[in-house]
């Protein structure tokens, strides 16, 4: 019996109900990037009539939903054009975008914001993530990740080189260790691009968490810091990695209009925020149970 038991705990935690799925589309156009704020979530969006991650129309803006409610936080402004990776950090929003992070005074929506350039080519800056006074940013297309002191959020540092990893894509920190998902920036997938781990950020050395190769985007933790969930757009899925062995389970959630191209996911209050980027909406779902 206890084995039954086990084995249904197992299956339990990949799989997902349809009923528990809830898709929220009203005011989003192609969104990349989910980011938890108050008592809600920051959606990024393009805003253009077709997807292009590295246009400059300056139609992008930030969404705000909450309680069943989508509202314009940001609104285009000519400054974002494929807003992606998100943080926010004494008020201050800072947003990736094509070879730049734009940054939102949110309390101050009057203030013109800061644009941060970074060397010329890195384009695809993709997820943000911080440590202390550093704030780092993934770019993809160059397969670097930048870091600058944010320790007066409000006058931020240059951007400086960091480390070299292949397609950084999403990024996430906690106590000290960076996790790292890899993503092809040219759409075939290597051997390379899987999800990494780096354990002492001011003497940086990336080793494999995994040796299951993907183009994975978002990346996130479970709600009991046990496991990183993550999002693969070949196949376009989510996944579960148990950070004390590595192993890897695929999440089955049942939609109606299946899972596209998942991108920057968040986890918060048992939930997970999961932007359909060619879809142009955003799946939420509940967290898989966990069992002991």
């Amino acid at each position: 019996m206890k084995k039954i038991i086990s084995l249904m705990c197992a299956w339990l935690t990949i799989t997902v109900s349809a009923q528990t799925a809830k898709i929220v589309s009203e005011d989003l156009r192609y969104c990349e990037s989910t980011y938890p704020y108050q008592e809600g979530i920051l959606i990024a969006n393009f805003g253009t009539s077709e997807l292009n991650p590295l246009n400059s129309e300056g139609k992008g803006y930030i969404a705000y939903y909450k309680d069943g409610n989508t509202e314009v936080l940001i609104p285009a402004d000519g400054n974002l054009s494929a807003p992606k990776g998100m943080f926010v950090r004494n008020d201050y929003l800072y947003v990736c975008d094509v070879n730049k992070i734009v940054v939102y005074h949110l309390t101050q929506k009057e203030e013109q914001p800061q644009v941060i350039m970074l060397p010329e080519g890195n384009l695809f800056v993709n997820d943000l993530a911080a440590d202390g006074n550093y704030l780092y940013a993934s770019v993809t297309n160059t397969d670097r990740i930048f870091r600058l002191n944010i320790s007066n959020p409000a006058q931020p540092g240059e951007p400086e080189e960091w480390l070299q990893v292949s397609g950084p894509n999403g990024l996430l920190i906690r106590n000290g260790v960076m996790y790292v998902a890899s993503y092809p920036a040219d759409g075939i997938t290597k051997a390379e691009n899987v999800i990494y781990r780096i354990d002492n950020l001011s003497q940086p050395v990336t080793q494999k968490l995994t040796e299951i190769t993907g183009q994975y985007d978002g990346i996130a933790f479970s709600s009991d810091g046990k496991s990183l969930i993550v999002t693969n757009w070949t196949p376009a899925q989510l996944s579960k990695i148990d950070l004390s062995n590595g192993r890897v389970s695929p999440m089955e959630i049942k939609l109606d209009q299946p899972l596209t191209g998942p991108a920057d996911i968040t986890v918060k209050d048992g939930f997970i925020y999961i932007p359909d980027l060619p879809n142009s909406r955003v799946v939420i779902t509940k967290e898989p149970c966990c069992c002991q």
